[in-house]
Formats: structure tokens, sequence, C-alpha cells
């Protein structure tokens, strides 16, 4: 094989399959033959043109979150990554530059560089113009940039498992590890989807005495896939008052810990601060749009609780590891999140599908399979 089938975004809501040469591989870098790319909520807001404001621009691939098996790798590569031709691994999605001060110091997510003229330095936001052009995990093969940072996994490990580790990642970033939980703590997981469910793993994981989960009433099916994760409280926030709800079920007292990782709605941030006991730590981790605002957020309230609130996006090699193995103990029934799979011609569909717009069809976890 010498070129490359990928599905190229090169306008809002629209994809073409285009074709790119194989590029030769120098000593630091490597070849992956994409086996499965996970579907992220913010896919459906790249695939809608929320990422313009940002800078992001077409044509470019989406998809970042690559499962892949290595097709060609340099010998520096080989041996600063640890792998070799026929190894499975996972991708992390950032691409730091390995110089500025947040490199550095161990926090390369939050890298400003600009990498090839693009506004997120990330797999899946490189415009297609950058050499290679493979960029992307919506293609049959992906470029390994020798900046990237990858993850080794159990080859028996099936794809629908693998494809998991972005999410589980930001569960145990977001509700374990940053949050400060603590044994004992009672959290709520302000949304439902396939982060919002990997949270409630995370925090059992990590102890929580008790979990609340919130959705919608058309999360139903999610809202029962976190009760067998672990959630002992659900709450449909569309038919019940939320903070009542969590007052209830806390006898008064609220939350140690409150997560929020809805989309676009902002009235979970200001339920978010209501629900938080005095010294609670808030974590703000879902991306609501450019321009959003907050009404109806009360700042005392924040103040006169004493609350510690977080913004985090992102993860990096502290938390994806523990997810992988994590994933690959079979600890927790996550087979139960994968619900979809989606050829390269179908990626419009399954971005659809995930968004909750294809009737009849209830996803939770989707993922693009270049070879079917």
């Amino acid at each position: 094989m010498t070129t490359a089938r990928a599905a190229v975004q090169v306008a809002d809501r629209r994809y073409e399959i285009q074709e790119f040469p194989l590029p030769r591989i120098g000593p630091d870098e490597a070849l992956l033959r994409v086996d499965a790319c996970g579907m992220c909520g913010s896919d459906v807001e790249q695939y809608d043109g929320g990422f313009a404001a940002l800078g992001v621009a077409y044509p470019l691939i989406p998809g970042h979150e690559p499962v892949g098996t290595i097709a060609e790798i340099g010998a520096g590569a080989a041996r600063r990554w640890r792998v070799r031709v026929g190894d499975r691994v996972a991708v992390e999605p950032v691409l730091g530059c390995g110089s500025c001060r947040a490199c550095l110091t161990g926090n390369y997510r939050r890298c400003v560089s600009s990498r090839h003229g693009a506004a997120i330095n990330a797999y899946g936001y490189l415009p297609t113009s950058a050499g290679p052009g493979l960029w992307g995990g919506y293609a049959e093969y992906l470029y390994l940039d020798p900046r990237t940072v990858l993850h080794k996994l159990d080859p028996d490990l099936p794809l629908e498992l693998a494809a998991l580790y972005q999410p589980m990642a930001a569960g145990l970033r977001w509700f374990a590890y940053d949050s400060g939980l603590r044994a004992g703590d009672t959290v709520v997981v302000l949304g439902c989807g396939q982060r919002g469910l990997a949270g409630v793993v995370a925090a059992r994981e990590a102890g929580a005495g008790r979990v609340i989960v919130t959705g919608l009433a058309r999360d139903a099916h999610k809202l029962e896939l976190a009760r067998r994760l672990g959630a002992d409280v659900t709450v449909v926030a569309d038919t019940e008052d939320t903070v009542a709800a969590v007052a209830e079920a806390t006898g008064g007292e609220g939350a140690d810990v409150v997560v929020d990782v809805t989309a676009v709605a902002t009235q979970p941030i200001v339920d978010a601060v209501e629900i938080a006991k005095p010294g609670a730590t808030v974590v703000l981790a879902g991306v609501k749009g450019s321009g959003a605002t907050v009404s109806g957020l009360a700042p005392d309230r924040i103040v006169t609780k004493e609350l510690t609130v977080k913004g985090l996006w992102s993860q990096d090699i502290r938390a994806f590891e523990p997810a992988l193995r994590l994933i690959e103990s079979r600890r927790y029934p996550l087979e139960l999140l994968h619900t979809h799979t989606f050829g390269l011609e179908q990626v419009p569909l399954a971005v659809e599908t995930l968004a909750g717009r294809v009737p009849g069809e209830d996803a939770v976890h989707v993922m693009i399979a270049p070879g079917a």
C-alpha cells in the first residue's frame, strides 16, 4: 500500500474521502495503522463548526482518540517509545513542542506553541496542508510525530475497550485526581455522557462514599448504565429539581465534589455552586461553546462557602497510564459503554449518532474503524 484513505472535513458538516501518500519515515518517526478511533463529544462540536472561533481551519482529518498498530518505525523512535512493528498502542492527542516552560515542567497539555499554524496542537486538529497530512484518526494510517506520547496496549484487549482510553483518563483526572476526592466523599456527576460515566467508575475506584449522576429524560439508557457502573442515585434534570434532589439524597449536606461534564448548557454550573457543601471542590470540564456566559450565578455563594472552583481540560500521562491499566484489569463492565462502530464512509452518520440526532439510536461510545 502506498496511499491511505481518510475522512477529511472540508467544511462545516461536510466530509470527503481523500487519499494521501504514505510518508517516508525518519529515524525518530513512525507510521500507525489505525485500528479504531474513539469519538469524543467535542467531535460533534468540531463537525458543526464550533471550533472556528478558536482558529481551527479546514481541511483537516478529525479524530484525536486513535488506537492502532505500529506499521513502520525508525530506530530512534523504537528506542524512545519502547515499541516495535506489530505492537498495538494508544496515542495521546496533545503534541507539545518539548521546549516551552509548560513542556519542560511536565505540563505539555498546556503547550501553547503553534505547530504547523494549527490553533490546537493535537492530533485531529492539524491541517492536511502540513506534511504529511495524516494528522487525524479518521484515516487508515496516522503519522506519528517525534513529540508524540503513546502507550503500549495489551494485544488481547478488544478494540471496543481499548478505544475507551480517553474518556477513562478524563474520568480519573477530573473526578479522582485533580478534584481532591477523598475516601467516603459524596460526588455529584453533572452529565451522563461517556466522560460522566467514566467519572462514576473513577469516583468508585477512588473510594467515593456516594455517587449521584444527573442526565436528561432522553438519557434514560445512560442513567441506567450509570447505576450499573456504581451510581447510587440518578436525577432526571429536566423533570426534577437537581438542587433539591441532591439535598434530599445527602440529608441536606450537599456534595464534597461536583463535576460538570455537560455540553453547552450553563445551568449546571449554577446548580454546581448550590449543590456543593462548604469547603467543597467544583470542577468545570464541560465545554459550553464560544461566547457562552452564565446567567444566575451568585459569586458570593462561592466566597461564603469557600469553594474551590477548577477548570480542567485534557489529560496527560499521569491519567492515561492508570486509565489503561484500569481498563485492562476488567474490574468494571466497561464494554457496556461501547454502542456503535462505523467505517470511514460513515463518519457523518457516526457523528450524528453520537449527537443523538438519529432516531432510535441510543449511543454512548462511538468509534470509527477504518478497516471496517
